[in-house]
This record gives C-alpha cells, sequence and structure tokens, in this order.
C-alpha cells in the first residue's frame, strides 16, 4: 500500500501537476498584468470595509475563515518536513509557488464571487463546483469537485493533521512507538467527535480565544528567534538561492527534490488553486467580485509569511536537518536551542491547537459540499451522523499511519481536487479578467467602493443571484 501511495503521488505531483501548477500560476500572473505587485496596496485597502447589509460576511471575516483553514499544522510540520526531505532550497521553490498562486488565487475567488448563489436567508454561498456548473454547465465535472474536496478535507487532511499532532509528542520520554500515537488519536477522535454532535461549546469557545493567542504567541517566538540571529540572514539567504538552482541535484530524482518538496508543502500549506478558499470568498458580501480576489491573494501571502518564520527559526537553529527528524522532531529541536526544554512544549501546544481547530473547521467545511451533492439541500439529520461518525474514525486511523502514507494520502486528495479547478479556472479566466478590468477602469475613474453589474463585461445575469 505505501508502494501504491508514493507512486501515485510522485506520478500526480511530477510531471502532471507540477506543470499544470506553474503553467497556470504563470499565465494568470501575466494575464492579470502582474496583480500580485501592482495592486498589492489595493489588497489592504479593501480588507478593512464594511459589509453594505449588517449581519452579513464582511471581506475581513472572509480572510480570516480562509487564513484559518491555511494556518495550521502545514506551516509547522510541513515546513519542517520540506527542509528535512527536500533541503533549504525548498524555501525558495515555496516563495514561488505563493508568487505565481497569488493570481491563481485571485482569479478562482473572482469567480466565485461572480457566481455565488442566494440562500433563503439572503446570505451568499458558492465555491468551485458552483461556478463550474453554472459557467461551464457541467453538472458531472463539479459534483465530482465537490466529491474530492469532501474526500479530501474529512478524509486526507483531516488524517494528515491527526497525525501532525501525535506526532509533536514523539520527543517527550513517555511516547511509545506504535502505542502512544493510537491513544491519542483516539482521545482526539472522541474530542472532535463530541464537539461535531452538539456538545463540546465550551470546548469551541476555549479553542477560539487560545488559538489567535498562540498563533501570535508562535510568530512572536519565531521573530525573537530570527532577531537573535540577525546576522545569519546573508548565510541562510545564500544557502536557501544555491540550494534552490542546484538543477543537477534537482534533475537527479525530481520527485525528492527541493523543488518538488517545496512546491508540495507550499500549496498544502496556502492552498492557492487547490479550491477550497473560493468557498469562504463566496460568502463574503462585497460591491465588487474584484475585492474578495484580492482579499484571498493576501491570504495566501500571510500564509507564506508564517512559512517562511518556520523555515528560518529552522535554519538559524544551527540544526542540521536529517531525514529521520522530518516534521515535529525537527521545529521542536531547533526551538530548543534557544528556549530550552520550553522550545518543544511550545511547539506542541500550538500543534494540539492548531491540529484540534482545523479538525473542527475542515468538517465544518465539507457542508457547503455535501448539500450541493444532495440537490443543494442540507442532508438528513441521520446521514449527517453518519457521516461525522466515520469523518472521526478517519481521525483516529489517521493518528496511526505512517509519515510518508500521511502525506501522500493528504497530498493525493489535494491533486484531484487541482485538477478539476486549475482547468475550470483556465477555461473561465476571461470572465475574471473582465471583472478585474471593469474595477481597475472604476478606480483610475475615482470610485473609491467600486460597484459591479455583470451587464457592464457583457455576461448574461439570467443565471445569476447577483450583480444585476
Amino acid at each position: 500500500m505505501s508502494q501504491l501511495l508514493t507512486t501515485m503521488d510522485d506520478v500526480l505531483y511530477y510531471p502532471i501537476l507540477i506543470i499544470v501548477l506553474l503553467a497556470a500560476g504563470l499565465f494568470f500572473t501575466v494575464r492579470t498584468r502582474l496583480i500580485q505587485f501592482r495592486w498589492f496596496r489595493e489588497c489592504i485597502r479593501v480588507v478593512m470595509q464594511k459589509p453594505s447589509k449588517e449581519g452579513s460576511v464582511s471581506s475581513f471575516q472572509a480572510l480570516m475563515v480562509s487564513t484559518a483553514s491555511r494556518v495550521g499544522t502545514g506551516n509547522i510540520i510541513g515546513i519542517s518536513t520540506a527542509l528535512c526531505l527536500g533541503g533549504f532550497g525548498s524555501v525558495f521553490w515555496m516563495w514561488a509557488i505563493a508568487i505565481i498562486g497569488g493570481a491563481t488565487a485571485f482569479i478562482e475567488s473572482t469567480l466565485a464571487q461572480v457566481y455565488k448563489r442566494r440562500d433563503a436567508n439572503g446570505d451568499s454561498y458558492g465555491g468551485p463546483a458552483y461556478y463550474i456548473e453554472n459557467a461551464l454547465h457541467n453538472k458531472l465535472l463539479a459534483g465530482a469537485f465537490a466529491f474530492f474536496l469532501i474526500i479530501t478535507y474529512a478524509g486526507g487532511f483531516n488524517a494528515l493533521a491527526s497525525y501532525n499532532l501525535q506526532s509533536t509528542f514523539s520527543v517527550y520520554g513517555f511516547y511509545v512507538k506504535g502505542v502512544t500515537s493510537w491513544i491519542i488519536g483516539a482521545v482526539l477522535a472522541v474530542l472532535v467527535g463530541y464537539c461535531l454532535m452538539g456538545g463540546g461549546k465550551r470546548i469551541l469557545r476555549i479553542t477560539e480565544v487560545l488559538v489567535p493567542f498562540m498563533g501570535v504567541l508562535y510568530v512572536l517566538l519565531s521573530l525573537v528567534i530570527i532577531v537573535m540571529h540577525i546576522g545569519m540572514i546573508p548565510s541562510v539567504l545564500s544557502a536557501v538561492f544555491a540550494d534552490a538552482f542546484d538543477f543537477q541535484k534537482i534533475l537527479g530524482g525530481i520527485s525528492g527534490s527541493c523543488m518538488m518538496y517545496g512546491i508540495k508543502r507550499g500549496l498544502y500549506s496556502n492552498e492557492a488553486g487547490v479550491g477550497s478558499a473560493p468557498n469562504a470568498a463566496a460568502a463574503a458580501d462585497v460591491s465588487h467580485p474584484a475585492q474578495q480576489g484580492l482579499v484571498q491573494m493576501l491570504s495566501v501571502f500571510i500564509d507564506t509569511v508564517l512559512c517562511t518564520a518556520t523555515a528560518l527559526m529552522c535554519m538559524f537553529s544551527g540544526v542540521t536537518p536529517t531525514k529521520a527528524m522530518a516534521g515535529a522532531p525537527y521545529v521542536q529541536a531547533a526551538t530548543q536551542t534557544d528556549f530550552g526544554a520550553f522550545g518543544p512544549i511550545m511547539i506542541t501546544v500550538a500543534m494540539v491547537l492548531f491540529a484540534f481547530t482545523t479538525l473542527i473547521g475542515n468538517l465544518f467545511y465539507v457542508d457547503n459540499c455535501l448539500a450541493y451533492l444532495n440537490g443543494k439541500k442540507t442532508p438528513s439529520a441521520g446521514f449527517m451522523k453518519i457521516f461525522r461518525l466515520v469523518a472521526v474514525l478517519v481521525i483516529f486511523v489517521g493518528a496511526g499511519m505512517s509519515m510518508d502514507n500521511a502525506w501522500a494520502v493528504a497530498d493525493i486528495c489535494m491533486a484531484f481536487m487541482c485538477l478539476i479547478n486549475i482547468p475550470s479556472i483556465l477555461a473561465l479566466n476571461g470572465t475574471a479578467i473582465a471583472v478585474m478590468d471593469d474595477y481597475g477602469r472604476q478606480l483610475d475613474a475615482g470610485v473609491e467602493n467600486p460597484v459591479f453589474k455583470a451587464s457592464d463585461i457583457g455576461l448574461d445575469d439570467s443565471n445569476l443571484d447577483y450583480w444585476k
């Protein structure tokens, strides 16, 4: 089974997905005329705008939802894994996929806004399944995307989050390989199941307070280490670029190279092009679809800054990354050099909180797609109970998986989402570019808060719930 998963993972990413991701990102970067740089200041401005209707989801709230989805175990464990298995050069390729991925994020989230739907309460919802059906008129492909999102978030990503969480305990003396992981998985599964089945409100309230606090504390910890080793920045950056452009080494084994690990772990963390963030983007109440495209582009950059903080924290430590240390052990060893015993404990606490809220968030994230597959109606209470029990079982099983299998399953699931979403937004990029140009024209005319009408770009609004 391990060999099969590894082979599928390798084939899906090289040559298929690496070509699709890079080609699409570069294409969108050119088509949007370097929007990542041109309108970066505009990203900051629009994120602070309030919704027109009181009680609606604001751009800032949508940013927080999508950023919460992006920021988590991948920013810590994913980056550590890339450094240990791919080398320091993987950081450069993570930056590269984020920079060009910003344009991809703009396109997919703008489209989600254009084709969003209105529910009975007057709130909006949508995502790739909806723009694939309404714009490409392909219900089969839309259904396939919804199915793979469910498998990815309730399956692959949750199994990986569970594995990553329990792996942070492996550095402590009480950890018994093959035993402790299952115990932690069982406790985690019970807690998540309790919350999903209607209980755990106090647990959720506590995590809602602690997670932002832990996120800030983690960033401060990273900044302290970076400042303590500020003189090492030139040598570390030199090592990153030297390794990133060692093409003889890369071409000697692409599947295990810094390029591949940087792209894989960067994509897992920032999710640009995966098709997940558009589900959050569609819920925002904005006056122009391009505004939410800009907001989601900003989320990709925020995520990458946090990934870079982890990478620098590890590289400044002087601890040599090895395959055996891949994941939590490397980050914990790195923090221990500067903070002693507090460092590993800090990483463990951060991972427990990040992983727990990620597990809960991922399962609520799939509700939109479950409703889509059920004829755009919420499934019955009985079905949802069975579904959530299966999802809880996945969490338990994930804790006991091997590192290679856990990452491979998550990578494979994510790849299928990408391979449906990216060709779809390529086919629809003309609409997103027209929306962008409309926004730009209004900005140039001095309009502070541009307003969009579908007819202004020649778009048929008869099948749209908004923009008439």
